[in-house]
């Protein structure tokens, strides 16, 4: 029978410790493999994003216009937005249930395989009308194994985390995106640059996607090494876990739900102007070299390293509401030099548009992890931050460069795309002030201190 040395010592952490851990440990663990996780799922979700906008014209819609092309593409691409929500219903459901480790293992692999798939899917020039179709279905899977990851892994890095650092930890799963997409940019710039423009676009930017399979191993061999965050077995124990919480959610917090959708409007959605029909615009509309528009993404995406985890940490000491508004009103503000610096064509002002652009876009969302997942109560956070977070893709993320690119092909102007963008800002500031107080967190009651880990 295992006794502490130490009685004054935690129960929690004497526990832990007769598991040959420790809550330290186990938090450094969390933070990793949430982060991690989330790298590879973005990379993916942001790989695809790149050559919609780059090659699927090409390769699955061939027989279509250049805008037509772009339009069906993106279109693809949107259908992975719609099935986000679908994901975080589902995982949802089991994070809530069964935890938040399961749940996230299942994300992992379900995002990896659809994107190895993607791989080795055969073109329109082989398979016909099948082409598209398939690829619009592992789309779907993406989509799903996306929706149901968020929530899971700002959930694991977040409930080990003391509460007064709740903003920085939650912040550090949100490296996943520049990381992803500093990643999935620069390998599709390595087999480009190194094979040349024909060899990618032939067969070269299938070697991206195939790469996801090496990475899904690294992510699973961190993430089965983490334990059950306190925060839900401390649910457990008590045996107040929620039989429906999804269903729950939604019938006592709404308001937290629709209020966490539309407060992404002002992030999500300028941030896949800023990142994917930016190609779009730069190549087709502004004659700008391809690579060189890769070349400044990866900048403004390694800057990311820095700006999410600090914005995160400034919400801990001046609040999560405060330093999210200055981000609504900063990028409603960019949205009309943004393109002034864009439409120079001169290169040293185009990096510095986007460069700012996913800098503004950062002061959201550092903290936006922890803004949304404190609106709900433990027992149902999984299914209330992940619903939220993920229904905002339908209307903000999936439509976002359809819309910027219908605008500009009915304009042939980025005027009508800046008013878009200041839009969703005001929608976003509404939201915000709309949105209910933080839940109170299972850290508040002193005896969630002994809550251990399950397993």
């Amino acid at each position: 029978m295992t006794t502490n040395a130490n009685p004054h010592e935690d129960p929690a952490e004497a526990r832990l410790r007769a598991k040959g851990t420790s809550t330290r440990s186990q938090r450094k663990k969390a933070a990793v493999a949430s982060t991690i996780g989330t790298t590879i799922e973005w990379y993916d979700f942001f790989l695809y994003g790149t050559a919609a906008a780059l090659i699927f014209p090409k390769v699955f819609f061939p027989e279509s216009s250049v805008l037509a092309g772009t339009l069906l593409s993106f279109s693809t691409q949107f259908v992975g937005f719609a099935a986000r929500p679908i994901g975080a219903a589902i995982f949802g459901h089991y994070g809530d249930r069964l935890g938040r480790k399961g749940a996230l293992i299942t994300t992992l692999v379900l995002m990896g395989t659809a994107t190895a798939c993607m791989g080795v899917l055969p073109g329109y020039a082989s398979i016909g009308v099948a082409a598209p179709i398939l690829l619009t279905l592992l789309r779907i899977v993406q989509g799903i194994g996306v929706g149901g990851e968020w929530g899971g892994s700002v959930l694991m890095s977040m409930e080990w985390g003391q509460r007064r650092r709740h903003g920085f930890m939650a912040s550090l799963p949100q490296l996943g995106v520049p990381i992803g997409l500093l990643l999935s940019t620069g390998a599709v710039r390595l087999v480009s640059g190194i094979g040349g423009e024909a060899f990618f676009e032939s067969w070269g930017w299938r070697i991206p996607f195939l790469a996801s399979v090496v990475l899904i191993a690294v992510g699973l061999y961190v993430r089965l090494s983490v334990l059950e965050t306190p925060h839900f077995a401390r649910i457990r124990e008590e045996k107040a876990v929620a039989k429906r919480p999804v269903w729950e959610v939604l019938r006592t917090q709404p308001r937290a739900v629709f209020t966490s959708m539309f407060v992404r409007m002002a992030e999500q959605a300028p941030f896949y102007v800023f990142i994917t029909f930016v190609l779009t615009y730069g190549t087709e509309g502004l004659g700008l070299e391809r690579n060189d528009l890769l070349n400044d993404v990866l900048i403004a995406a390694a800057l990311g390293f820095v700006t999410v985890p600090l914005f995160g940490y400034l919400s801990d000491i001046f609040g999560r509401r405060l330093v999210y508004g200055v981000g609504i009103v900063a990028i409603g503000l960019y949205a009309f030099p943004y393109f002034g610096l864009l439409n120079t064509k001169e290169s040293g002002l185009v990096l510095l548009a986007i460069v700012l652009s996913l800098a503004f876009h950062d002061i959201m969302y550092g903290p936006q992890a922890a803004l949304i997942s404190e609106t709900f109560e433990t027992s149902v956070r999984y299914s209330g931050a992940g619903l939220g977070y993920q229904l905002a893709s339908v209307i903000a993320g999936g439509p976002a460069p359809l819309i910027a690119t219908a605008i500009f092909a009915r304009t042939h102007s980025s005027t009508g795309i800046s008013w878009y963008i200041v839009g969703c800002a005001v929608v976003s500031m509404i939201a915000l002030l709309l949105m209910p107080r933080p839940h109170a967190s299972v850290e508040d009651v002193p005896e969630a201190r002994e809550a251990l880990p399950a397993h």
